[in-house]
């Protein structure tokens, strides 16, 4: 049986407590498409690529961490949002995203489930939360160095991974913020981290990381946010008695 989308955005809003946090763009229903909803896709990026596959999949409703809008960007509907935005309209499909709210979940989110999917026994909080809104989380997976943590982790998400470390330095204490989170290294370092997981590193990281001692990985901003969406989508789904698939898009970044 369909529900309507003011419940699957209701469903998704208390899961997710979009309130709390102070965003770079609007989390929800960023495209209404149409009233009843069978059928769940999730991803990663809002992607032309995404929707044309979520069309292809039949979907009624598109889950997203990066959806379409964000402060500062241009406001006009040219190129590709143009291009995004005729596919979602002529096809009737509700677009739905949220950043942070997806990160921070304390189960569902891209954090939790990379500590998951690595075997990262996450702290409990507040201790093992660390940065602004506390989005970043502390866990423990004790490995010998900070090589053979590298190893695991591109060996799990199947990429590889930029290590800047004293490579036979033991680990025990891990922090990770999946994506574009280099720059909470430095709270990471003061939360008394031994190594920090995150997708991306500029330039000041490896100076931190070798000034300070603390390993820096960097994964892929992709790669270690493949799965918040799919788990929250799914839970939704499964509660409100809906169809879900999650596809990815590749993508090197």
């Amino acid at each position: 049986m369909p529900i309507s989308r003011e419940q699957l955005t209701q469903a998704f809003d208390q899961l997710l407590e979009p309130g709390r946090f102070k965003d770079y763009g609007p989390n929800g229903l960023q495209v209404e498409g149409r009233q009843d909803v069978r059928r769940i896709v999730s991803g990663v990026t809002a992607s032309r690529a995404l929707i044309e596959a979520a069309i292809e999949a039949g979907a009624d409703a598109i889950f997203v961490h990066h959806g379409l809008f964000w402060r500062g960007q241009d406001g006009r509907v040219t190129g590709w949002m143009k291009q995004r935005l005729a596919l979602l309209l002529a096809h009737d499909i509700n677009l739905y995203a949220y950043h942070l709210p997806l990160d921070a979940h304390p189960d569902l989110g891209n954090n939790a489930q990379l500590a998951r999917v690595l075997g990262i026994d996450p702290e409990p909080a507040p201790g093992g939360r660390f940065g602004d809104q506390q989005l970043g989380l502390i866990g423990v997976r004790c490995e010998a160095s900070a090589q053979a943590l590298a190893d695991h982790v591109a060996a799990v998400l199947g990429r590889p991974v930029t290590l800047v470390a004293e490579p036979d330095r033991p680990v025990r204490r891990v922090a990770l913020c999946t994506g574009g989170a280099q720059g909470y290294f430095e709270a990471a370092i003061a939360a008394g981290a031994d190594a920090f997981i995150t997708g991306e590193i500029s330039e000041p990281q490896a100076h931190y990381a070798r000034e300070c001692g603390v390993s820096y990985l960097a994964c892929g901003h992709h790669a270690t946010e493949r799965y918040g969406a799919p788990a929250v989508a799914d839970h939704v789904a499964r509660a409100l008695g809906l169809e879900h698939q999650f596809i990815d898009i590749p993508n090197p970044a």
